[in-house]
């Protein structure tokens, strides 16, 4: 991003097939861009994604977008896709839990 942008989420909309998560940008002349992500309720279902990390995930998809065109997307409207859940679900996975010491090797007498 080339100037100072402020990214604020509003809310979200429940629709029969999506949730449309908004957000507002505001850039350093007073301008103001209103942007809606959706992510498939499907998507909930299947338990590939929680109600609580969605906002986080459409943030990050607009962040994307406008470093990627100077703060100027050519479109207000994205869709979050099945290969960016996975990519969120797969850096956002906890730690397997490691043993703190390794255990004693066993001897045979």
């Amino acid at each position: 991003m080339t100037e100072n942008v402020n990214v604020q989420y509003v809310g979200f909309h429940a629709k029969a097939l999506v949730r449309e998560y908004r957000f507002l940008v505001r850039q350093a002349l007073n301008e103001t861009c209103e942007f809606t992500l959706t992510i498939v309720n499907e998507a909930f279902n299947s338990r590939r994604v929680r109600y609580q990390d969605a906002p986080e995930i459409c943030s990050l998809k607009l962040h994307r977008e406008l470093a990627a065109f100077a703060n100027h997307p050519p479109q207000t409207h994205y869709r979050i896709s099945e290969i960016e859940l996975d990519e969120y679900r797969g850096s956002h996975a906890p730690k397997a839990a490691g043993y703190p010491y390794k255990p004693k090797a066993t001897q045979d007498l």
